[in-house]
C-alpha cells in the first residue's frame, strides 16, 4: 500500500516548475505537493486512510486513539476517511474540524466534532513545512482541553516543521518526507 501510495502522490500531487511556488507558510519552492489530488480523490483517500488505519498508526505505536483533528480544510478528509475507516472495526474514533478562526454567531467554537466525547486526539495535516498550521492546531485542540497526543501528516517537507512541533512535546509521524521523492532543493 505505501508504495502505491508514494506513485500516487508522485504522479498526481508532486509539481516542479522553475518559478517558484508560495507555499502555506510564505516560503517559496520549486517543488509544490498538492495533496488535495489525494484527499479529494474517493478511491485515493480510501487507500490513504487505510493505509494509515492498518499499517502507519501500528508502526508508529498509535494504538487506541480517540480522535483526530486538524486544521481544516488540509486535515478534514483524512480525519474524515480514518474515522470511516475505524467504523469498518466498528470503532468510533472521532473525526475533528479546527477552524482557522472562530465564528461569529453560534457556539463560536474554534474545535466542532465529538470534543466532549474524547480526552485527547492526534493532530493531522497533509503538508507539514514550518508547522504553522500544525502548531495553530495544536493550541486549538489543547484550548479546547484535549490532550493531543502525536501527529501524524502524509508529507513533511523537512524544513524545519518536525521540529517546531517536536518542540511542543509532540511526536511526528510522517508517511513520506520530500528526500524520498529524490534530490528537490
Amino acid at each position: 500500500m505505501r508504495e502505491e501510495l508514494f506513485q500516487l502522490i508522485q504522479t498526481h500531487a508532486y509539481r516542479f516548475r522553475e518559478e517558484p511556488f508560495t507555499l502555506a507558510s510564505g516560503r517559496k519552492s520549486r517543488h509544490y505537493f498538492n495533496c488535495k489530488e489525494i484527499t479529494l480523490h474517493p478511491q485515493r483517500l480510501e487507500l490513504l486512510c487505510k493505509y494509515i488505519v492498518e499499517k502507519h498508526l501500528p508502526e508508529s505505536g498509535l494504538d487506541g486513539e480517540e480522535a483526530f483533528g486538524g486544521l481544516t480544510m488540509g486535515a478534514d478528509p483524512i480525519c474524515f476517511g480514518i474515522s470511516l475507516e475505524y467504523r469498518k472495526q466498528s470503532k468510533n474514533v472521532f473525526p475533528l474540524i479546527v477552524r482557522k478562526q472562530a465564528k461569529d454567531h453560534g457556539t463560536k467554537n474554534l474545535v466542532e466534532g465529538g470534543v466532549n466525547a474524547v480526552k485527547s486526539c492526534v493532530v493531522v495535516d497533509d503538508v507539514i513545512t514550518t508547522g504553522g498550521s500544525t502548531l495553530q492546531a495544536i493550541k486549538s485542540l489543547r484550548d479546547a482541553g484535549l490532550e493531543v497526543t502525536a501527529c501524524i501528516c502524509i508529507l513533511d517537507r523537512e524544513e524545519g516543521g518536525r521540529k517546531a512541533i517536536e518542540e511542543e512535546g509532540i511526536k511526528v509521524f510522517p508517511l513520506f518526507k520530500k528526500s524520498e521523492f529524490g534530490s528537490l532543493d
